[in-house]
């Protein structure tokens, strides 16, 4: 792409009961979907924000007929009907985190897996914390389930959009939690 050529890039709001109806937005560009914003970080200027650093030459419009079928599959998700996301994702970032985002992706429906296994897929098995930071600055989470991701012996571990609602996210996919000597713990 020339530094002068332009890229639309469309936006639109989600309220869904279980974000406690609170708006998100869904971002996309002509090649897939590019961001999700969580509920508690949902305003047009932090996604404007967000576009202008990682899209040179964004033309940033609302645009429901573009985003919609991104918004059907995530609602779709959000009613317990939709275990996988079909359309394309537009990731911007770097190698490294293109390749932690990607394996996050594959990470099946209702399964979870450590940073350490991530950092193992991605060929680097000593980056893990480096997994960890990629993991927090995913783009498009709920879609690219960083949710799925917890600490070593299966301890519930940070999540951008708060600990409970990763919580809620994985309780949506079937995962029930326990406690096991003070720590929350997850099981199948």
């Amino acid at each position: 792409m020339s530094k002068n050529q332009t890229t639309n890039v469309y936006w639109d709001t989600l309220v869904h009961p279980a974000l406690h109806n609170r708006p998100i937005y869904l971002v996309a560009t002509d090649n897939g979907l590019v961001q999700v914003t969580l509920p508690h970080e949902s305003t047009l200027e932090r996604v404007e924000a967000w576009v202008m650093k990682k899209i040179p030459n964004a033309i940033l419009m609302q645009d429901s007929t573009q985003v919609a079928p991104y918004k059907q599959q995530v609602r779709e998700y959000l009613n317990g009907i939709r275990k996988t996301f079909t359309f394309d994702l537009d990731f911007r970032g770097t190698d490294f985190q293109n390749s932690v985002w990607q394996a996050l992706f594959e990470i099946p429906y209702g399964e979870m897996r450590s940073y350490a296994e991530i950092a193992e897929r991605v060929g680097n098995p000593k980056a893990v914390r480096a997994v960890g930071t990629a993991n927090g600055m995913n783009p498009i989470p709920i879609v690219v389930p960083c949710h799925r991701v917890i600490g070593k012996n299966n301890t519930l571990t940070g999540f951008r959009g708060g600990l409970q609602m990763k919580e809620e996210l994985l309780h949506l996919e079937g995962v029930q939690a326990f406690v096991n000597k003070g720590h929350e713990r997850y099981r199948f």
